[in-house]
């Protein structure tokens, strides 16, 4: 990294050198680019001269010097103007999509189809020729190429969860475009202005040879290629000078944004462009504290003392009861999960399972109001219990639900790398979480991000605090976004998957962790989504199977695990592997897509036992004398339960 920097300095140096001595043209003893001496035309180089005479007697080397003025100023004019318009109306094609991705995106792609060369001779001919006349046609040509790179880089940023959250605490979209997807998108904006200024600079030295660019006697790199060309057997190196001038600077520049690409890149490197965003993130942090005095606490958001107390009993001592909650995609009206109905009691750690596809993380993200757009809870509740009342989560707007979310519910996402910004610092997300619920001074938080990174088990939590999520290993982001979910002790924590794509020592890690929190935390419930059975016989107290966007069964985990009542749930323990175990039972078929649901029960075209009555829906029925140590019946999606298990 320290060698990317150190070759970076020195290319800009030499770019620098170069500027300089361009821009210094007027205060530079250079010869008259003017004056011409006709009796000594095509003269060679001289100490008077030191590139030699044209054909028309004037010095090279003061017409190079001064026609690099107006070769840069149009390709880097272009470049920036053509840079700014197309970043604009790529972010807002990208993230706010619809209506003003048509008026942004496609309507500049319309650019695309005319033919470069006769869009700027159309543009010229319309307001004559000229550097400015050039700076605008260049930058009407590349506007689209800058919009679409944009475009592109905004779709795949705007689709992590970082910028999810960001979302959730309520941030200005044009805040969350600036800090949060610019920054992320500068790289490939950087490669695109190398080649923007390359193509001008190319682009206006074509016109200018054809006459139709810079006007003479303003010198330029293309005039002279232009002039050299009739002279070309008399005085060849007239057209090496200038094509030696044009390849090197492009070169130059194309070398530069390389290395800036390299620097600045967050995911490479600690400092550059994260760097300019420092004094902002802080800056925020502050301005969020620095709104109401520490202790004080805003309309509808809640401190941890006060979610600590003991819970309403409208719910019947449950802190969560989901109730035929179903999600459904709002343009077509189909569903993707339907009928859920769970149960989560304080200090219970409910587990979700099912192979993938089965909607367990929808299930999650529904209860969070975190739904991706065009999908919506199309019928159902999800209550929750909060010291002021029963709350359904389903039916809250982000205005209603931001003051719970990361308060009172918080969800820790399966990839911790996504969720995480990589162009800011750990410490300063973790800070941004705390401000947004209970504002402080900057000391205090700073202190409590260093004593939740020290909870969670991170090494050195002072250094790591000021780390890029790039610069910790993949179980310390998981244990950085655990403690962000925990920072403002919520009353329900949401694991979807936290330990996927992990080795099982740090998998073992991470559920001691999450059991070391709910110890410190005994009201909190947990609802932790996974696929590995293990994990779940390990961490929670009861169980619900879920298959093909419905729950199949229900129950304490030590009696669903001893005497499963679902053919799917007997199917998934049977493809455990165990000691001893000479061949793993696989399931047959896959599990089914949201629009091809067969008739009746969803498992049958997979199950040895279906029979003639399981073409009927199925409703999920209480098992008799299946009550578990809570007092809950156990269900099961199965009417040949007996016989099948």
């Amino acid at each position: 990294m320290i060698r990317a920097r150190h070759q970076l300095y020195i290319w800009l140096c030499l770019a620098a050198v170069l500027i300089a001595v361009i821009a210094a043209a007027p205060i530079l003893p250079l010869d008259d680019v003017r004056a011409m001496d006709i009796p000594h035309r095509f003269a060679g180089p001289s100490a008077a001269h030191w590139m030699g005479l044209d054909n028309y007697g004037r010095d090279v080397f003061a017409r190079l010097v001064w026609g690099g003025r107006a070769s840069l100023a149009v390709a880097f004019g272009s470049a920036v103007l053509a840079g700014i318009a197309g970043t604009i109306l790529g972010l807002l094609g990208g993230y706010f999509r619809g209506v003003v991705e048509v008026v942004t995106v496609r309507v500049s792609e319309v650019i695309l189809f005319l033919p470069p060369l006769l869009l700027a001779l159309l543009v010229i001919t319309i307001l004559g020729a000229g550097v400015s006349t050039l700076i605008l046609a260049i930058t009407i040509l590349y506007i689209p190429n800058y919009t679409r790179v944009v475009y592109a880089a905004t779709l795949q940023t705007a689709s992590q969860d970082f910028v999810v959250a960001q979302e959730a605490m309520g941030t200005h979209p044009l805040t969350t475009l600036w800090r949060t997807i610019l920054p992320n998108v500068m790289p490939p904006l950087l490669v695109q202005f190398s080649l923007t200024v390359a193509g001008a600079i190319l682009l206006e030295s074509g016109l200018s040879f054809l006459g139709l660019g810079v006007v003479p006697p303003t010198p330029s790199w293309g005039l002279m290629i232009r002039s050299a060309r009739s002279a070309l057997d008399v005085a060849p190196m007239l057209l090496v000078w200038p094509s030696v001038a044009l390849a090197g600077t492009v070169l130059l520049l194309n070398v530069i944004c390389d290395r800036l690409q390299d620097v600045l890149s967050p995911r490479t490197a600690a400092v550059g462009g994260a760097a300019w965003l420092r004094r902002g993130a802080r800056g925020a942090a502050r301005r969020r504290a620095s709104m109401m005095p520490a202790g004080k606490v805003p309309a509808g958001k809640l401190v941890p003392e006060e979610l600590t107390g003991d819970p309403a009993r409208d719910l019947g001592g449950d802190l969560l009861a989901v109730e035929e909650l179903s999600v459904a995609i709002t343009a077509t009206g189909r569903p993707l999960t339907q009928g859920i109905s769970l149960r989560v009691a304080p200090g219970e750690t409910l587990a979700l399972v099912g192979e993938s596809g089965s909607g367990k993380t929808l299930t999650g993200l529904a209860s969070t109001g975190l739904l991706p757009n065009g999908l919506g809870v199309a019928e159902g509740r999800a209550l929750f219990q909060t010291p002021g009342g029963v709350t359904d989560l389903a039916a809250l707007d982000e205005d209603g639900m931001r003051p719970l979310r990361g308060a009172q519910i918080s969800m820790v996402f399966q990839d911790a790398a996504a969720a995480l910004n990589p162009v800011h610092r750990v410490g300063d997300q973790l800070a941004e979480v705390i401000a947004a619920h209970r504002p402080m001074s900057r000391p205090r938080i700073e202190a409590e991000v260093v004593e939740l990174l020290r909870k969670v088990g991170i090494p050195d939590p002072e250094r790591r605090a000021r780390s890029y999520p790039f610069e910790l290993s993949g179980g310390q982001r998981q244990r950085a976004m655990i403690a962000m979910a925990v920072a403002n002790a919520p009353r329900l924590l949401i694991a979807d998957e936290p330990t996927t794509a992990l080795d099982p020592t740090i998998q073992a890690q991470i559920l001691q962790l999450l059991e070391f929190l709910k110890q410190e935390n005994p009201d909190m419930g947990v609802i932790f989504v996974t696929h590995n059975l293990a994990l779940v016989h390990e961490i929670a107290d009861t169980v619900c199977v879920m298959y093909a966007g419905e729950v199949v069964e229900q129950g304490p985990v030590a009696e669903v695990f001893a005497a499963p009542r679902h053919p799917y749930t007997a199917a998934l323990l049977a493809s455990v592997p165990e000691a001893g175990q000479g061949r793993l039972q696989a399931i047959p078929g896959t599990v089914p897509q949201p629009g091809r649901m067969p008739e009746g029960c969803r498992f049958a075209p997979r199950c040895d036992f279906a029979a003639e009555a399981c073409r009927a829906p199925q409703a999920l029925i209480e098992i008799e004398g299946g009550a578990g140590p809570d007092g809950r019946p156990r269900r099961t999606r199965c009417i040949r339960w007996r016989e099948a298990t």
